[in-house]
């Protein structure tokens, strides 16, 4: 864009745009097979890592079978009489199992070697839903049984009643209920079918329970960094719960968010986090931070939960949740050469805050007894500083200079707001379109609620037609030196308009202060 001759009074600009577009359906119905592309690609990489999951798993089954085989054996070494029962070729198979010495292949219950005691130790007691798939996202919330008071249902409205129908058929909220008392999860289940029928009839939410046989025996745990038995035992097994509702969802969907029983969520929360998620999803990110509190709202893409579930279980009595996510970024990215602040900077490139955080802890009473917590995201109440949009391909540039990395490439895929220093006369903005784009309306605004006076002002929006054949409207329109047409300003920090349809297909948009 260029800038006319005049006085600008901001020091600073805030700038979003929006634009739209005749073709505009076209180009979203390209982004949206865009979409399902990439949803089908992460749902093969998760299938591959399931086999790979259920590969290792069964290893260890029959090395499992292949110890009581040794033991076996063992026994009966003395007594010729005892293998005589089995026939030349059984005799000669079970000699070659026993001399055989085959690397052990570390898994699952390595770190839990109770599970193979019980078959069913990793399906759940308790499962309530249809059992929804190839959803875009799967949210999690763990809920216990509180001494004082439950939110849950209060949770769930929050999240569901802010879900628009489209967003409804694209994710499945699942309750875990972290306790292994049979009649009291049924209580649970029997509240949530009676306040959530339509939402369990749909697959919008499911509810399940571990078994019992799921959880080690929790009553003698080390006790670390000062904290006392009961609490101890209270984050190790909050651990484990994480690990089996993200095992269960890890095959559901694309995202998954990892949530609280006891928070709020913010308007407009699912588009949001799929919106930053999908601008992201180049990037090598691990975690996106909604919320600046504990482990509330906190998204991971499907296929690293594996990753995930395997680190927490390798230590899940060692530290609680948070810590140890915090040491999976350390091990990805840090030098052990290097100080502690590059060690920071090379985590906040896999851990990405979103601002405003978009869900409020409310919750009083904690899940561990006796525990009052007064957590509150300082960051819930802020405004949102820029809207999410989608507009067309194009090379943006100016002359303006930025200021603290919230650049013109960001603004225009949606990713944050566009601020440079003060503008002066001569100096532009300029969009130009990968291909000629037909355009009948724009908006563009300057300026947010935490500097309402850094606003455009004396700035001029002008275009330029691909074709400058059959045009009967030019003489309503100024023309600049390099052939571009005035066909708007800025008032009071907006310009806005509809774009003359004598002028068919454009190329750049400017703006020229």
């Amino acid at each position: 864009m260029r800038l006319r001759n005049g006085t600008v009074a901001t020091a600073l600009i805030f700038f979003t745009s929006f634009l739209s577009l005749s073709w505009y359906t076209a180009w979203q119905n390209g982004k949206e097979k865009l979409i399902a592309y990439q949803r089908e690609f992460h749902a093969l990489k998760e299938r591959l890592r399931v086999a790979e999951h259920r590969t290792l798993q069964r290893s260890s089954e029959l090395n499992h079978i292949l110890e009581q085989f040794r033991r076996a054996i063992a026994e009966t070494n003395s007594s010729k009489d005892a293998l005589t029962n089995f026939s030349d070729e059984t005799q000669k198979l079970l000699k070659e199992l026993t001399n055989r010495k085959p690397l052990q292949v570390p898994n699952i219950y390595h770190h839990l070697p109770h599970l193979l005691n019980n078959e069913g130790s990793l399906q759940p007691a308790v499962q309530v839903g249809l059992g929804r798939t190839g959803v875009t996202m799967v949210m999690g919330i763990p809920t216990v049984k509180r001494k004082v008071k439950s939110y849950l249902s209060e949770t769930l409205r929050s999240l569901i009643d802010k879900l628009s129908p489209e967003e409804k058929l694209d994710c499945v909220i699942i309750v875990f209920v972290g306790e292994t008392d049979l009649d009291y999860v049924h209580s649970v289940v029997a509240g949530l079918e009676k306040e959530f029928s339509t939402e369990l009839n749909s697959g919008l939410l499911e509810v399940i329970s571990p078994p019992a046989a799921y959880y080690p025996d929790l009553n003698n745990l080390k006790e670390t960094f000062g904290d006392s038995k009961e609490r101890v035992r209270w984050r190790t097994k909050q651990n484990l719960d994480y690990s089996f509702l993200m095992m269960y969802a890890v095959s559901k969907g694309v995202y998954y968010v990892q949530l609280e029983d006891d928070i709020v969520a913010k308007p407009n929360y699912f588009a949001t986090m799929r919106n930053f998620a999908l601008q992201l999803s180049s990037e090598d990110w691990m975690i996106l931070e909604f919320s600046q509190l504990g482990f509330i709202g906190k998204m991971f893409q499907a296929p690293d939960l594996n990753l995930i579930v395997e680190f927490i279980f390798m230590f899940y009595k060692e530290k609680p949740i948070d810590w140890l996510l915090d040491h999976i970024l350390w091990v990805k990215v840090c030098n052990p050469e290097k100080d502690a602040k590059h060690c920071e900077r090379q985590k906040s490139s896999l851990r990405v805050r979103f601002r405003p955080s978009l869900f409020q802890h409310v919750g009083l009473h904690s899940s561990l007894a006796g525990k009052i917590q007064k957590l509150t995201d300082k960051d819930f109440l802020k405004p949102l500083l820029h809207k999410m949009h989608v507009n067309p391909p194009a090379e943006v540039s100016t002359s303006m200079k930025v200021y603290q990395g919230h650049t013109l490439e960001k603004t225009y895929l949606g990713e944050d707001f566009f601020w440079a220093i003060t503008p002066t006369s001569g100096d532009y903005i300029l969009f130009k379109f990968d291909r000629p784009v037909s355009i009948e309306r724009f908006l563009f605004r300057s300026g947010n609620q935490e500097h309402p006076g850094d606003k455009i002002e004396n700035t001029t929006v002008e275009i330029l037609p691909s074709l400058e054949s059959g045009l009967q409207t030019k003489e309503k329109y100024k023309r600049t030196e390099d052939r571009f047409y005035r066909i708007g300003h800025f008032e009071k920090g907006v310009a806005e308009g509809a774009v003359d349809p004598a002028f068919n297909l454009l190329l750049p948009f400017a703006f020229r202060f």
